[in-house]
């Protein structure tokens, strides 16, 4: 007889449950192909690349800040001459009226002095050389005629001085284009390698310099014995600028970079000086030992002496350090900078 046994029921919780691991399959094996992929080998330099790029942007950044404050010197001195060539040219052209008039009477009485003939016709100072005739003249006449011809060299000497000084302005002006072009560059090249990374790359990059920036907000800066007087007037003109971005070429209010920080806090207390970190170097007394350091002092970092802050205290410069970064404190040991001296103003 043939056997009418119903046939087996699939069960149902375990298909279930394959269908569920097949889904987890699926959207596993999607995410995978939809992931970041993994580290490039040839991308790990890019920081260090970067941060290269920086120091490169900051040390170019004092030579054009050097070349600025030369070019602006020349072009106050050579304004100076340029007006000081005017009003004696003014001064001279009263003179040259007063012989003209002393010149136009002797000629209508027939007898023009032969000293102010050769005056009004040749060379002054080569007539001066040769002629013995200037006892025909009045000697207020004579006088006069001596303040023209000093007058004129004068003017002479001026002019050629201008000449000489829009010349060196030029030049530095090259020289200025030349550095700014270089920063740029660097500033262009950097940007290049970090737009070589994921997304995800740069913002932990981003997150890293972030942290430096907050880390200003709870420095511990010691109970160190603080300098006085203008050198303390300085330093807490910068810390009120703690935050703001380093810009290339800035010295403030609102932005800086190294050197731009640190004239433009002295210059609230009243003290002019130089704009570079090389010049900054030598304004004051040299002070070799970290350790003998009081906030306020300058710190000197890098052996081309590229980078200039303030030492904050316990360990701590407060500077703006770099592209990217902001007017912070930052333990010194941890700058990657040498210190090379300190300076107290």
């Amino acid at each position: 007889m043939a056997s009418h046994r119903r046939p087996k029921q699939p069960n149902h919780a375990y298909a279930s449950v394959l269908t569920a691991t097949a889904a987890v399959t699926v959207v596993m094996s999607a995410q995978s192909a939809s992931a970041d992929p993994l580290p490039d080998p040839n991308k790990k330099g890019v920081q260090a690349q970067v941060d290269r790029l920086y120091e490169a942007v900051t040390q170019a950044t004092e030579k054009y800040n050097g070349a600025k404050e030369s070019a602006d010197k020349l072009q106050e001195e050579a304004d100076n001459l340029q007006e000081a060539v005017a009003r004696k040219q003014g001064a001279l052209n009263e003179l040259r009226q007063q012989l003209g008039s002393v010149a136009t009477a002797q000629y209508r009485s027939g007898s023009l002095d032969p000293s102010l003939q050769l005056l009004l016709s040749a060379d002054p100072d080569a007539y001066l050389e040769k002629a013995s005739g200037l006892d025909r003249l009045s000697a207020r006449q004579s006088d006069t005629l001596q303040r023209f011809l000093s007058q004129q060299r004068a003017l002479q000497q001026q002019r050629t001085q201008a000449s000489e000084k829009l010349n060196s302005l030029q030049d530095t002006r090259q020289e200025l284009g030349s550095k700014k072009k270089e920063i740029q560059g660097k500033l262009a090249e950097a940007q290049r390698l970090l737009n070589t990374l994921t997304a995800k790359e740069r913002a932990t990059i981003a997150e890293k310099e972030e942290r430096a920036n907050r880390s200003s907000e709870r420095v511990d800066l010691g109970n160190e014995s603080s300098a006085s007087g203008i050198t303390a007037a300085a330093f807490n003109a910068a810390k009120s600028r703690v935050g703001m971005p380093y810009v290339w070429g800035a010295a403030g209010p609102g932005s800086f970079d190294c050197s731009g920080l640190t004239s433009w806090a002295f210059r609230q207390a009243g003290v002019s000086l130089p704009r570079t970190s090389q010049a900054q170097a030598n304004a004051g007394t040299r002070i070799n030992s970290l350790s003998a350091l009081k906030p306020g002092d300058l710190i000197i970092m890098r052996t081309d002496l590229s980078h200039v802050g303030f030492y904050a205290g316990n360990g701590q410069i407060l500077h703006s350090p770099k592209p990217g970064a902001q007017v912070r404190y930052e333990s010194i040991a941890r700058s990657g900078m040498p210190f090379m001296w300190g300076v107290r103003i």
